[in-house]
C-alpha cells in the first residue's frame, strides 16, 4: 500500500520543490514526486521543509555512555590518554546494557537528522572474553526498537599497535586469526553487515587484502568497508617508522581502493594522498565534533571538496549528536583553517550543498551507492528510502526564512531542536521532535551510566 507524503517544500537533487507529495511504496521506496498546483485550492501539509535523512557513517554507539567522564586534566591529555578511559568502559559493558546505551544514541541521532547509521562495532567478545554474537545482536535490537537503519560493521582487530600484541584493554575487540572472525561475520550475515578493519594500528597491511577477501566470499562483493586511518599524527609517525610510508599511502599500496572503502577521519593525509583516494572513487568520513573533542586536527575539506573528493560525516564517539552541528563544525573549522568564509558552499549557499552532498556520500558509506539519477539513497528521489527529516517552520532559526535560504539558517543557527519529524522508509519515527518511551529509555540509561561509573558521580 502506497503513502503520500506532501510538504510544502522539498530538497530534491534538482533543486527545492514546493507544494511537493512524496508517493512511498509499501517496501518504503520513494516511487514518485508529485509537484501539486496549490493554485486550484489549499493543499494538507505534513510538514514546512523535507531534506534528505542524513547517513551517520560512523558510530560507536557504546562510548556514548562516557560523554563528560575524563574531562579532568592528568597529564599530558591527548586521544591516547581519552583512550584509557574508553577501554575502562568496555571492559565491563554487558549484552544488555549495550542494547541500553546503543537505543539511547541511536534515538538521540533520530531526533537530530541522523536516519541510518554505520555502527562500528569492535566489542565482540562478552565481559569474560568468551565469543559470541550476543554483543552485535544486542546492537541490532536496539536499532529495530528505536527505528533507526543500521549498517553493521564488524571490526576486524588483530594487534595492540604496531608491532605490539593486544593489551588488556583491547581484549574484547580482538580476533587472534582471521578465520574466527571470517566466522562471527558468518553467523551476522542476516544482518546484511560490512566489515571494518580497525586501523593499521591494529592489523597490519599485509593482512588487508585476505581480509577482504574473506569477507567478500562470505557476504558478497559489495560490502562497504570501513578504516580508521591517519586521525593522530602519533599514528602517522608511528606508522612511517614502521613502514617507511606514511598510512594512506600504505593502505592503498596493499589494496585495491574502490568506491567501497571509507577511510575515517583522515585528519593528517596528505595532499598526492587525497588526490589517490579521490583517484579511485573511495570516500572520506569526517566526525567534526568527536574530531574537535579528541583534539585530533583539521582535514583539509575544502581542498578535498574542491579537487572532487567525497565526504560523509559521522558522529563517532557520540558525545554530541546532531547532524547540524557536525555540518557546521565541519565548514567552521575550514574557515578557521583558511580565514575566509564559506569554503563548503556552491551557488545554493552553504546550507543546501553541504546537507545534500553529505547525505548522498553518507548513503554510498552505508552502501546504498546511486550517482547521476540511479536509485541510491541519500536524496528524495525515485527510487530511494524515503528518509526524510522535516524542519520545523516555528523554530527560531528559521524564522521569516523562505525555501532559498532555509537551510542555510538551519546550518548557521539551528541544531537539532529545529528537527520536528524523522521519516525512515516511511515510517514516522520522530514526531514533534520526540521518539516513543523516550522517558524510560533515558531512565534506562541513566542507570547503566550509574553503574559503571558510579563512584565518579
Amino acid at each position: 500500500m502506497t503513502q503520500r507524503l506532501t510538504f510544502r517544500h522539498v530538497l530534491t537533487p534538482e533543486g527545492m520543490v514546493n507544494d511537493c507529495a512524496v508517493v512511498v511504496s509499501s517496501a518504503g521506496r520513494i516511487q514518485a514526486l508529485d509537484v501539486l498546483d496549490a493554485a486550484r485550492g489549499p493543499l494538507d501539509y505534513d510538514g514546512w521543509l523535507a531534506l534528505p535523512g542524513m547517513p551517520n557513517a560512523h558510530s560507536h554507539a557504546f562510548q556514548r555512555a562516557m560523554s563528560g567522564f575524563g574531562e579532568v586534566p592528568a597529564g599530558q591529555d591527548s586521544f591516547w590518554s581519552w583512550r584509557d578511559h574508553m577501554y575502562r568502559l568496555a571492559s565491563v559493558v554487558t549484552p544488555e546494557q549495550m542494547r541500553i546505551i546503543a537505543e539511547q544514541a541511536f534515538a538521540e541521532m533520530l531526533m537530530g537528522g541522523f536516519t541510518r547509521v554505520a555502527e562500528f562495532h569492535y566489542l565482540h567478545h562478552l565481559p569474560d572474553g568468551s565469543a559470541g554474537e550476543e554483543m552485535a545482536r544486542a546492537v541490532a535490537e536496539a536499532a529495530d526498537n528505536v527505528g533507526i537503519g543500521l549498517k553493521l560493521l564488524p571490526v576486524y582487530y588483530r594487534k595492540g599497535g604496531f608491532d605490539r600484541e593486544p593489551g588488556e584493554g583491547q581484549r574484547r575487540f580482538v580476533h587472534r586469526h582471521l578465520d574466527d572472525f571470517l566466522e562471527l561475520l558468518s553467523k551476522l550475515k542476516d544482518l546484511s553487515p560490512g566489515i571494518a578493519p580497525h586501523s593499521l594500528r591494529a592489523v597490519p597491511p599485509e593482512e588487508l587484502a585476505d581480509l577482504v577477501a574473506g569477507a567478500r566470499g562470505v557476504l558478497g562483493p559489495d560490502i562497504p568497508i570501513h578504516i580508521h586511518v591517519a586521525e593522530q599524527r602519533a599514528e602517522v609517525s608511528d606508522c612511517q617508522a614502521r613502514h617507511g610510508r606514511s598510512p594512506v599511502t600504505v593502505l592503498a599500496d596493499h589494496v585495491e581502493l574502490d568506491r567501497h572503502w571509507n577511510l575515517v577521519h583522515a585528519t593528517h593525509a596528505g595532499p598526492d594522498e587525497l588526490r589517490r583516494v579521490t583517484a579511485a572513487d573511495a570516500r572520506v568520513v569526517i566526525c567534526p565534533l568527536t574530531e574537535a573533542y579528541l583534539g585530533d586536527g583539521l582535514f583539509p575539506a575544502a581542498e578535498f571538496r574542491r579537487q572532487g573528493g567525497s565526504m560523509a560525516i559521522g558522529s563517532d564517539s557520540n558525545c554530541r549528536i546532531d547532524a547540524v552541528e557536525e555540518l557546521r563544525l565541519l565548514e567552521y573549522g575550514q574557515r578557521l583553517r583558511r580565514e575566509r568564509r564559506l569554503l563548503l558552499a556552491d551557488e545554493r549557499g552553504i546550507g543546501q550543498a553541504m546537507w545534500s552532498e553529505m547525505a548522498v556520500a553518507g548513503a554510498a558509506a552505508l552502501g546504498d551507492h546511486g550517482y547521476n539519477g540511479e536509485a541510491g539513497g541519500g536524496a528524495i528521489q525515485s527510487g530511494a528510502f524515503a528518509d526524510l527529516v522535516v524542519v520545523d517552520e516555528d523554530h527560531p532559526a528559521v524564522a521569516g526564512h523562505g525555501p532559498d535560504t532555509a537551510v542555510d539558517a538551519l546550518l548557521i543557527g539551528g541544531a537539532r531542536g529545529a528537527v520536528r519529524d524523522v521519516y525512515v522508509a516511511g515510517h514516522k519515527q520522530v514526531s514533534q521532535g520526540a521518539l516513543p518511551d523516550s522517558d524510560a529509555r533515558r531512565q534506562a540509561f541513566a542507570g547503566v551510566v550509574k553503574s559503571i561509573y558510579g563512584e565518579e558521580k
